[in-house]
């Protein structure tokens, strides 16, 4: 009896935890970049009540009887499918077309993140950044060597240009390369936005803001690459890429939760009435 009201807190704890995920997934179906995450159930250790007798010349073998203890929560994981594509007309607005990750840096840490989340701006001082400032990463220099923060200013311009223009516009091609227009009629590439992949996402830990640490454990590429090349996406400028999230099939996954849940909790009502004709045999 007490197996039956231990399996079913376990059903309680776990579905809880599902629920909890399908409510997160659900508040971000509006987030820029955003990856669902689903839930790994798999069952609990069992209680041995005898165990299987292997077979003879002149008897049967008989099978072991068990009773599970429950339900555990084996992992869980994001959904890294591709979310849609929805056109901002920003230039600096950036989505990956298939498979990859921007990579970002923090100024004060040094610390770099992964992101899927291209919603970007220049900031003051003419550098790519995200929302909460983070830079972006790729060949900072207008050789296309240097690897560093990509700046959008007049830094190695053409000879033949003006020493006195200024950036008049900016363009991002599906490679990640960043062409710089000046006032003076001339233009010339900038630097180049580098992307990232990895053997294994779910290593990857959420630190909020949509970014993802713990890029060593992933397994990333030997370097950053270029856009379109190593299984790696295009980048489109002027597009954000959506939540992934499911939004009918969420709402069918927690009615199942709830369900499941409300069964759990019966089978606790249940085990204490059981529990409860037990103490009163004595009266």
């Amino acid at each position: 009896m007490l197996t039956s009201l231990s399996s079913a807190v376990s059903g309680l704890d776990s579905f809880q935890e599902d629920m909890d995920v399908i409510g997160n997934d659900i508040a971000n179906v509006n987030t820029t970049g955003f990856k669902a995450a689903n839930v790994d159930f798999a069952d609990a250790f069992s209680e041995t009540l005898r165990a299987p007798g292997g077979a003879s010349s002149t008897t049967s073998g008989s099978a072991s009887v068990e009773i599970g203890t429950g339900v555990t929560i084996t992992g869980i994981n994001n959904n890294w499918n591709q979310g849609a594509l929805n056109t901002t007309g920003v230039v600096s607005d950036l989505a990956i077309s298939g498979n990859g990750f921007f990579m970002v840096r923090d100024t004060v840490t040094s610390a770099q993140y992964a992101t899927r989340d291209g919603a970007f701006s220049v900031d003051a001082n003419g550098y790519l950044v995200t929302d909460t400032g983070e830079r972006v990463q790729g060949y900072s220099d207008a050789g296309l060597t240097t690897l560093g923060d990509i700046k959008i200013d007049t830094t190695g311009m053409p000879a033949t240009s003006s020493p006195t223009a200024t950036v008049q516009s900016y363009a991002i091609n599906g490679q990640g390369q960043v062409t710089v227009n000046l006032s003076d009629g001339t233009s010339f590439v900038r630097g180049q936005i580098l992307l990232q992949n990895f053997q294994d996402p779910d290593e990857l830990t959420n630190e909020g803001n949509n970014l993802y640490s713990n890029t060593a454990a992933a397994g990333p590429l030997a370097a950053l690459t270029a856009p379109g090349s190593s299984g790696l996406g295009n980048v489109q400028a002027g597009a954000l890429e959506s939540s992934n999230v499911d939004l009918s099939g969420e709402m069918a996954n927690l009615i199942t939760a709830q369900r499941a849940f409300e069964a759990n909790s019966k089978i606790i009502t249940t085990s204490d009435e059981v529990l409860q004709t037990l103490v009163n045999m004595k009266r």
